[in-house]
């Protein structure tokens, strides 16, 4: 009797709950009534100050050379997925609500990824890389299948054969997870390669340069020495016409002398030579025994 009254006293307590919470039910909307801005604050409201670090900290450690990664996208997303994910993103980790100190880096390296992707020229180079890198890793995937029977009887079973299971293949997370780290090879090469031609270019255009240079002094110093030249004509004209009035060099008559016979020797016992005897050989000694 004593439970009986306990629970018919608390009947009309628990029912006035039970109806209350009811009532709140009903009046909280479902996910598809919500706006989407809704949604985004509700979801900004219950993340927590390590959530916002850890995805600063995966921005800041994602492949500068993939913006999609930046954006934690894959590499099938359109425009509209690219400016919902940056909104969401950017919310959570502006300067103005997240701790970390660098968080402003992390926005920063948003912006520039958004701006990217929805630059046609920019993105239309991307994909053709991205594409290169998909068919890389279509080729390995032949080769590792080659020899599978799984995959030879899901093809023999498959409406569509081969095609179909590598179509399927291509759709899970496994498939994006390769490629995506296969495009960090191809696009770390294509990096290379481009900074390497980049060094050479450089590298000739200084050459050039020099060469350049160096033609343009060597035409400056002939005609600074030909300026000379003429601004001394009337000095060596001058000096000429001083010389000659002064009789010239006398002693000089721009012919060659023969050399003088030494007649200092009183004896007589050096005699020049003409010059076509000068050094001549002794003459041979005839062969054969001496006469008597």
């Amino acid at each position: 009797m004593a439970d009986a009254g306990l629970s018919d006293a608390a009947g009309p307590s628990s029912s006035s709950t039970a109806q209350t919470q009811g009532e709140k039910q009903a009046a909280r909307p479902t996910p598809e009534e919500l706006d989407p801005d809704d949604l985004l604050k509700a979801f900004f409201s219950d993340l927590k100050e390590v959530d916002r670090d850890n995805e600063v900290n995966r921005i800041l450690w994602a492949f500068k050379l993939n913006p999609f990664e930046k954006l934690n996208l894959r590499f099938d997303a359109t425009a509209e997925d690219v400016k919902r994910q940056y909104r969401k993103l950017s919310l959570m980790v502006h300067p103005d609500k997240c701790k970390h100190p660098q968080a402003a880096t992390a926005f920063d390296l948003l912006g520039e990824a958004q701006k990217e992707l929805l630059d046609d020229e920019k993105r239309e180079s991307l994909v053709k890389v991205l594409e290169h890198a998909k068919e890389e890793l279509r080729k390995e995937r032949r080769k590792e299948t080659k020899h599978d029977n799984l995959v030879r009887v899901a093809s023999l079973l498959h409406e569509e054969g081969r095609d179909g299971i590598e179509a399927e293949w291509e759709k899970t997370d496994e498939f994006h997870e390769r490629w995506k780290m296969k495009a960090r090879d191809v696009l770390a090469r294509s990096e290379w390669r481009k900074r390497k031609l980049g060094n050479r270019l450089k590298e000739e255009t200084l050459r050039l340069e020099e060469k350049e240079k160096e033609v343009k002094e060597r035409v400056k110093a002939k005609k600074e020495h030909e300026k000379q030249w003429e601004n001394t004509r009337d000095q060596r004209v001058s000096t000429w016409h001083d010389y000659l009035k002064g009789g010239g060099n006398k002693k000089s008559t721009g012919m060659v002398k023969p050399p003088k016979l030494k007649t200092n020797d009183e004896e007589k016992l050096y005699v020049q030579r003409p010059v076509g005897e000068q050094h001549r050989p002794p003459p041979q000694k005839p062969a054969g025994p001496k006469a008597d």
